[in-house]
C-alpha cells in the first residue's frame, strides 16, 4: 500500500499561517496512542475473563472467548503470509467475527480493508487492485465462495491472483498464533476505507493507528464510556463509523452489541433489539433517528430506558427532529458528530440542547482532543488562502494527529485534498486536510454551512443548495427535504423534493420559500415523495433525485 510522502504546501497569503493559528480551534494535547485495542482486550481477559465482550443475537462471547477467536484468526492469517504492513481485504456480514478479524489484523500489524458482500464485481476488483491487497479473508460463512456471501469477492480475488483465506472453524485445529506485534504502533497504517470518488473510481482513505486510537479514546472521554456500557454495532462495514462502534467499548471492558441488517429494517424491530440488549449507546443516521423519535412519541416514558446516548451521523440532523427526540425521550442525551473518513472519523462532538433546536442549523461541535481546525478563505478562485476572520464563513481545514495518510495509490486525489501542514510547525503528522466543507466558528463551536461543491450557479446566480434546504425544512409540514439541479429542456433548474408530516401543497411551500429567499433561489419544481432515496450508507441520493425530474440531457453535477 502506497501513500504519498511529499505533500505540496498550501499557497498562503502573507501572515495567513499566524492568523489561522490564532483563530483556529483545538489544542496541542492528544491521547497516548502507542498501544492497541488488542492490548486492552488481553488485559480485560486476564483480569475478568468471563466479562461479556460481544453479543451477537443469541451468541455471547466473553473476553476470554473473543481473545481465543482472535488467536485463531491470527494463526490462519500468519500461516497465509500476513504480516506487518500487509493489506488484507475482508468480506463478511457484520458479526462478532468482524471484531475478531480486526483485532487479529491489528495484532499482526496488518491493514484492515473491508469489502461489502453486495458490491458488484467491478467495484470489488477495482478496490482490490487499487489497494494492492495481499490476501482476501472470507468470513462470510461461504467457504470457497460458492454461495452469495463472499462469492463475488472470492471470484474477483482469484482472477487477480490474490489468495483467499477462509475463516477458521470453531473447533478446527489451527497452528499456534504468532506473538502479537509490540512496541509503539502509532505510525502504522491501520485500516483503509474506500469512499466514492468524483471521477467514478472509488478512493481509499488510509488511516494511521494513532489517528484511530485518538478517535476511540475521544469517544470514551466525551461519552464517558465505562465497563457498564453496551454499544450498538449498527454501521455498514465499509462505513468508517463501524470501526469505533466495534472497538471503543473494548477499551473500557464494555460490550459490543451486534445489530444485524434485518433488525435495522423496521423501527419496532430495531427498538426491540436495542431494548432487549439494554443498549446504552447507539449511532444512527437521521432517518433512523426519526424512527426512534416516533417510537418514543408513541410510547412516552417507556422507550429504550437503558439508552444514555443517541448519536446522529452521516447526514445533517435537523433542529426539528432533534427537538422531537429531546421532548419525547428526555432521558436520552443527543450527540451531533461530524468528521471525514480521511481524518480518522469524527473530529467534532456536540451535545444538543433544547436551545440549539431554535437555531436554523444545529452546531456540529467543538474539536475532539487531538484535532486542530482552521477556517481559510480566498478572495479569488485561484488566489492564495487567508484566514477567515471572526464571523466569516470559510472552508474547513483539519490538522493534528487525526489526519490520515491520504488516498491509497492515488496521488492525484491525494494532492487535491492533503497538504503539508505549514499552519502548525509542531504538527504530529505534518499533514493538513482540506474538507471541502463550508463552516463558521462561533464561541469555539463549529457551525456547518454545507459543501463547497454544492455551491452552484443557476441562471447566472451563485447559490448554496443547503441554504434552500434549511429554509424549506423550517416549514412545519416538511419532514425531510433535498434540493438538486436537474437539467430540464436543456438547462439547469432548481428542484426541491420533500416528505411531509402533515398536508401541504406545492404552492404553499413555494410561497413559503419565496417569503424567505430571493426569487432566483425558489425551486421551479417541487415534488412530494413517500421517502427520499438513500445511498447504501444512508445519505440522500442526489443523483437519484435529479433523475426524477431531468429530461435525459446531461445532468448538472452537484
Amino acid at each position: 500500500m502506497t501513500t504519498p510522502r511529499n505533500l505540496a504546501e498550501l499557497p498562503l497569503a502573507p501572515g495567513a499561517a499566524h492568523r489561522a493559528r490564532e483563530l483556529g480551534l483545538g489544542g496541542d494535547s492528544a491521547f497516548d496512542t502507542s498501544a492497541g485495542v488488542l492490548d486492552s482486550v488481553v488485559g480485560t481477559a486476564r483480569l475478568t475473563p468471563r466479562r461479556t465482550a460481544v453479543v451477537d443475537g443469541t451468541s455471547t462471547l466473553t473476553y476470554a472467548d473473543l481473545l481465543g477467536r482472535v488467536d485463531r484468526f491470527r494463526a490462519v492469517l500468519a500461516a497465509a503470509g500476513c504480516g506487518a504492513g500487509s493489506v488484507v481485504a475482508a468480506v463478511g456480514d457484520r458479526s462478532a467475527d468482524t471484531v475478531a478479524v480486526f483485532l487479529a489484523l491489528e495484532g499482526l500489524g496488518a491493514v484492515y480493508l473491508p469489502l461489502s458482500p453486495d458490491w458488484p464485481a467491478l467495484r470489488v476488483a477495482e478496490v482490490l487492485r487499487r489497494s494492492e491487497a495481499a490476501l482476501l479473508l472470507d468470513y462470510s460463512g461461504d467457504p470457497g465462495g460458492g454461495g452469495p456471501g463472499g462469492g463475488t469477492a472470492v471470484k474477483a480475488a482469484s482472477e487477480l491472483g490474490i489468495p483467499t483465506v477462509d475463516a477458521p472453524g470453531a473447533d478446527s485445529s489451527v497452528p499456534a498464533p504468532p506473538t502479537p506485534v509490540s512496541g509503539d504502533r502509532s505510525t502504522e497504517a491501520r485500516y483503509c476505507i474506500f469512499t466514492s470518488g468524483t471521477t467514478g473510481r472509488p478512493k481509499g482513505a488510509a488511516v494511521e493507528h494513532r489517528g484511530m486510537m485518538n478517535h476511540l479514546w475521544a469517544k470514551v472521554e466525551d461519552l464517558g464510556l465505562t465497563d457498564g456500557d453496551r454499544l450498538a454495532f449498527t454501521a455498514p462495514l465499509v462505513f468508517d463509523i463501524s470501526v469505533w462502534q466495534m472497538l471503543a467499548p473494548l477499551l473500557t471492558g464494555g460490550t459490543v452489541v451486534v445489530v444485524r441488517d434485518p433488525d435495522l429494517t423496521f423501527p419496532r424491530r430495531l427498538a426491540t433489539v436495542l431494548a432487549d440488549s439494554a443498549t446504552t449507546v447507539v449511532e444512527l443516521v437521521p432517518t433512523v433517528v426519526g424512527w426512534i423519535a416516533r417510537e418514543a412519541e408513541r410510547r412516552p416514558g417507556t422507550t429504550l430506558p437503558a439508552l444514555r446516548w443517541l448519536i446522529s451521523t452521516g447526514e445533517e440532523l435537523s433542529p426539528g427532529l432533534a427537538a422531537r427526540v429531546l421532548a419525547a425521550a428526555p432521558h436520552i442525551r443527543l450527540l451531533n458528530a461530524y468528521g471525514p473518513t480521511e481524518c480518522s472519523d469524527d473530529i467534532t462532538h456536540h451535545e444538543i440542547t433544547e436551545a440549539d433546536t431554535a437555531r436554523p442549523r444545529l452546531p456540529v461541535g467543538s474539536p475532539v482532543t487531538g484535532a486542530r481546525l482552521y477556517l481559510l478563505a480566498r478572495d479569488e478562485d485561484e488566489g492564495p488562502w487567508r484566514a477567515a476572520e471572526p464571523g466569516e464563513a470559510g472552508e474547513l481545514f483539519v490538522g493534528g494527529v487525526v489526519v490520515g495518510l491520504g488516498y491509497v495509490n492515488d496521488p492525484d486525489n491525494t494532492a487535491g485534498a492533503f497538504f503539508a501542514d505549514t499552519l502548525d510547525p509542531g504538527s504530529p503528522t505534518g499533514r493538513l486536510y482540506r474538507t471541502g466543507d463550508l463552516a463558521r466558528f462561533e464561541d469555539g463551536v463549529v457551525q456547518y454551512l454545507g459543501r463547497v461543491d454544492r455551491q452552484v450557479k443557476v441562471a447566472g446566480v451563485r447559490m448554496e443548495l443547503d441554504e434552500i434546504e434549511v429554509v424549506l425544512r423550517r416549514h412545519p409540514a416538511v419532514d425531510r427535504c433535498a434540493v438538486a439541479v436537474p437539467v430540464v429542456s436543456g438547462r439547469p433548474e432548481l428542484a426541491a423534493y420533500y416528505t411531509l408530516r402533515s398536508p401541504a401543497t406545492a404552492g404553499t411551500l413555494s410561497s413559503y420559500l419565496a417569503d424567505a429567499l430571493p426569487e432566483a433561489m425558489v425551486p421551479r419544481h417541487l415534488t412530494e415523495l413517500d421517502a427520499l432515496p438513500l445511498t447504501p450508507n444512508g445519505k440522500t441520493d442526489h443523483r437519484a433525485l435529479r433523475r426524477l425530474t431531468q429530461d435525459g440531457t446531461s445532468p448538472a453535477e452537484v
